[in-house]
């Protein structure tokens, strides 16, 4: 019951808001101790601003177009950090210290409030986590950026400060996730629909595995760390999803139904029992508060997945593509999927497939995807995104209520082997209490450190056998929701992208003989969908000494002449 941060909360905020007693009071960011801070329910009510900071489903379409900026999924509106044509923003860009001042506004006034630490100090961790979190963003956006401890007035010298060391940056991160993990209540006796201190111990296996691997794959170039010890923090990455692990808290979801288990995940409304899910936002029609995320069902918003993410799963024998006897080609996408890691099939509409269910009928099929489709209704590589899509909601006009999953146990099952095979310690013990619990849920065959086959198409080929495969299942298991792109960007990846395009299933002539080559379709010398061949001839332009990082808006160097522009730009 403590893993959704809904909507009770807020709407108690808002009746709460509606007495005019609380209508007469200061705005949060700009009150006084004497006109707030009173009582352990007002930091309750102040921290609940930033729930809304975790996924939530757009009002129409869904939160599985998440990984559009990188190469597992593309859109028409191609990302501009990979094809090199993001340009230096004036003002705008996510260069923004608002949320943090907000949140040092209440680490400096809590202490206020006239109640024990038993009662409050669950609150002060919710506090620092959101602290971390927040930080977290600027610094895997902008890398160095000033570390702030106090709510800044427009006078303080502090805005005119230098930009702090990223890994400065991430030990003061760590530092306060140690302090929510320390204050906040586990789980088991956390405040109903609130974050815990299990969370807080992903939150920090997150980061630390990122600036660890950062600093690891980023030592010979532009973005370097000086005086880099990638290795402690991926140490720390280890002991903290081990820690989570360790609790017991959690497990995976498994049924024992290999072929709907995974898919199940992300398309049930109520995911208070399921032990899988640690955060999520809860959606009730009732509340008026909902989503139309089924649009997906007909509407791709001209999007698809790309045969780069389709390729890289596995065949039920645990083989690669490239040497399972099981693989039957790419001739439709029956035979695509056909002897596949069944979360393929979870998350990419094949014929067949019930688009439409009423009571107990299927009114409906899928049968081809949508690229002879125009507009939004438009699948733009022959793959079309089928996670999160639950046909027994009528159409796409029905109002939603499918939860949104904003963290989940499987992320730390992969931290810690990640964290592991970066460190040289995997060991088959800990395969098992990872990867192999992932795969056994999707009918795979479970992963042997003995006896990785050696895939001529791994992603890595410099690497150890061991660290691609768990690369290569924390992108399955992962798909969609959003990691890929930093995964690329901590792994100095850009090798697998740069200066190629993506490409789409096999154009199949027979099955759209209104489309013609060339014309309203491209397709490359392979005969595969190429939906960027004419948008962009070149590949992915992106830039290794630059794209890495965003660059600081104009705007900021001008008014503060401290701070230095990133690497390239």
């Amino acid at each position: 019951m403590n893993k959704i941060y809904i909507i009770i909360l807020f709407f108690a905020a808002i009746l709460y808001g509606c007495e005019k007693s609380f209508l007469d009071k200061l705005p949060l960011d700009s009150i006084s101790s004497n006109d707030y801070w009173k009582t352990t329910k007002d930091l309750e009510l102040y921290l609940n601003q930033y729930y809304t900071s975790f996924t939530s489903y757009p009002n129409r379409g869904t939160i599985y177009w998440n990984d559009d900026n990188s190469d597992n999924e593309i859109s028409m509106v191609y990302s501009q950090q990979l094809t090199g044509m993001q340009i230096i923003p004036a003002s705008e860009g996510s260069w923004s210290f608002s949320n943090i001042r907000s949140v040092n506004y209440f680490l400096t006034n809590y202490s206020t409030v006239k109640d024990s630490w038993e009662n409050t100090r669950h609150y002060v961790g919710e506090a620092y986590f959101f602290k971390a979190f927040f930080y977290f963003s600027l610094l895997r956006t902008y890398g160095d950026v000033p570390w702030l401890t106090k709510p800044l007035n427009t006078d303080d010298p502090e805005l005119y400060g230098v930009r702090t060391p990223r890994n400065a940056v991430a030990d003061s991160i760590i530092a306060n996730l140690d302090k929510a993990i320390a204050y906040m209540k586990p789980k088991t006796s956390a405040p109903v629909s609130r974050l815990n201190s299990d969370i807080a111990l992903l939150l920090k296996s997150r980061v630390c595995l990122y600036e660890g691997t950062w600093e690891k794959y980023h030592t010979s170039s532009s973005f370097g760390v000086n005086n880099s010890n990638g290795q402690k923090y991926i140490t720390l990455a280890a002991q903290a999803s081990k820690a989570l692990i360790d609790r017991g808290n959690y497990t995976i979801y498994n049924t024992g139904k290999a072929n709907s288990d995974y898919s199940l995940l992300f398309k049930q409304v109520n995911l208070d029992s399921n032990p899988e899910i640690m955060l999520y936002k809860k959606y009730s029609i009732a509340l008026d508060l909902y989503h139309y995320s089924q649009e997906l069902l007909v509407w791709p918003y001209e999007r698809g997945i790309t045969k780069w993410m389709v390729d890289s799963y596995l065949c039920k024998d645990g083989l690669p593509i490239s040497l399972s006897p099981l693989y039957k080609g790419d001739n439709g996408l029956k035979n695509v999927v056909a002897n596949r890691d069944s979360r393929l099939s979870q998350c990419i509409w094949i014929p067949g497939d019930a688009i439409k269910i009423v009571g107990k009928d299927t009114l409906t099929k899928f049968s081809l995807p949508y690229i002879d489709k125009s507009g939004i209704s438009r699948d733009i590589t022959g793959y079309m995104l089928k996670k999160g899509a639950d046909p027994t909601i009528a159409s796409s006009s029905s109002k939603c209520e499918i939860g949104a999953p904003s963290f989940r146990y499987a992320e730390a099952l992969l931290n810690y082997a990640e964290a592991q095979a970066e460190l040289g310690a995997l060991t088959q013990s800990d395969i098992d209490l990872t990867i192999n619990k992932l795969r056994s849920r999707a009918g795979v065959a479970p992963l042997i450190l003995a006896s990785v086959a050696t895939d001529p198409n791994w992603d890595f080929p410099t690497l150890s056998p061991i660290i691609n495969e768990v690369r290569r299942e924390r992108r399955i298991e992962l798909a969609f929701e959003g990691f890929r792109f930093n995964d690329l960007m901590r792994w100095k990846a850009h090798q697998l992208f740069s200066n190629k395009r993506p490409k789409g299933a096999k154009f199949i002539q027979s099955d759209f003989p209104g489309l013609v080559i060339g014309s309203n379709i491209f397709v490359d010398t392979n005969g595969y969908i190429d939906p960027y061949q004419k948008l962009v001839p070149n590949g992915y332009g992106f830039i290794p000494g630059r794209n890495y990082l965003d660059p600081i808006p104009t705007i900021e160097l001008t008014l503060n002449k401290n701070l230095v522009q990133n690497p390239g730009w």
